[in-house]
């Protein structure tokens, strides 16, 4: 049941990327490295690392979730 509700918490736009994958962490990573210097990067560049912990951890649904506030951040 636990499973259940974290991974009913990652966000829907998560889900849509495909998750936590090193495919989609290298394509954030790569539109973080292309942003302006500023808190933006900052906060992407946070949630990347988190999401790489997570993701080592296996936990898909917090790195999934980490991954989609990084996107956000990065546009």
């Amino acid at each position: 049941m636990a499973a259940f509700i974290a991974y009913s918490a990652a966000p829907a736009s998560a889900a849509s990327m495909g998750g936590c994958s090193g495919g989609n962490l290298e394509k954030t990573e790569s539109a973080i490295e292309a942003m302006a210097d500023g808190d933006g990067k900052l906060t992407a560049e946070k949630e990347v690392a988190a999401a790489q912990a997570a993701m080592l951890d296996g936990k898909m649904g917090v790195c999934a979730a980490h991954l989609s506030k990084a996107m956000r951040a990065a546009k």
